[in-house]
C-alpha cells in the first residue's frame, strides 16, 4: 500500500482500520501530500527515519502498543515528531493526556476532510520550525566548542553583562588581552556585537561547559 517515500513532508498514519488508512492515502495523496500509512505502533517504529521531515497521524486505539503508549516510546527516544492525534468522542480523556504529554493538535472522528488537510498542513510547519531551531542549536554547539578554555571564560563573563576591566581582573590578564579574546571569539561565533553575542548563546551555558571555572 505505501509508496516509495516521498521527498517532501510526509504524513505518517498509524491505524489498525485498513479501509482508514486507504482513505488516508486517498485524502493525503489527492492534496499532494506526502503519506505512508502502518497498521500498528511497531510498524512505524521499525520504518521511520527521524531524518524525514512531517509528522505523525496516531489513532489511539491500537492492537499491541497503544497510541499513547507510541507517543511516549517517541518521548523517551527523544524522537521529536509533531503527533496529531485521531480519537473518537468516548477517548476525550485520553487524548487530552496525549496533548499534556506533546502532542500538536486533535482530530475527532467523524472529521471534515477539509480540516484534516489543514492540521497536517499546521503539523509540517512546526516540524519545520522543530528542524530550524535544532540545526541553528547544533551549529551554536559547534561554534561553542571551537572557542578556547580562555575565549570561554571571557564569553561567561561577557553574558554576565562584565566590563572588560572587571574581566580583565578576574581573569588576570590585561584589557588589551580581553578585548583581544572578545573579538576572537565573536568571530567564531559569527556574530557582530554583544546583543547578538548573547541571544546566540542563550541556554547554552550550563550544557556547554560556559559557567565553569577561570
Amino acid at each position: 500500500m505505501n509508496a516509495p517515500m516521498p521527498a517532501g513532508p510526509t504524513a505518517f498514519v498509524v491505524d489498525d482500520d485498513e479501509a482508514i488508512r486507504t482513505l488516508w492515502h486517498w485524502l493525503m495523496e489527492s492534496n499532494g501530500i506526502g503519506v505512508r500509512t502502518f497498521a500498528t505502533a511497531p510498524e512505524f517504529i521499525a520504518a521511520y527515519d527521524p531524518a524525514t521531515p512531517g509528522c505523525l497521524v496516531l489513532d489511539l486505539k491500537l492492537p499491541g502498543m497503544s497510541g499513547l503508549e507510541l507517543q511516549e516510546h517517541l518521548v523517551r527516544e527523544r524522537i521529536d515528531i509533531p503527533i496529531v492525534i485521531v480519537t473518537g468522542h468516548a477517548d476525550v480523556p485520553t487524548a487530552v493526556a496525549a496533548l499534556k504529554k506533546g502532542a500538536v493538535d486533535l482530530i475527532q472522528k467523524p472529521f471534515s476532510y477539509r480540516d484534516v488537510v489543514a492540521v497536517v498542513r499546521k503539523a509540517f510547519a512546526r516540524d519545520a520550525e522543530n528542524r530550524e531551531r535544532r540545526a541553528r542549536d547544533e551549529s551554536t554547539r559547534a561554534r561553542i566548542a571551537s572557542l578556547t578554555e580562555r575565549e570561554r571564560a571571557v564569553l561567561r563573563r561577557v553574558m554576565e553583562g562584565k566590563a572588560n576591566k572587571v574581566i580583565a581582573a578576574e581573569l588576570d590578564i590585561s584589557v588589551k588581552t580581553v578585548e583581544a579574546h572578545r573579538a576572537k571569539l565573536m568571530e567564531k561565533m559569527g556574530v557582530d556585537s554583544v546583543a547578538e553575542l548573547v541571544q546566540a548563546t542563550l541556554g547554552f551555558s550550563l550544557m556547554d561547559g560556559l559557567a565553569e571555572g577561570r
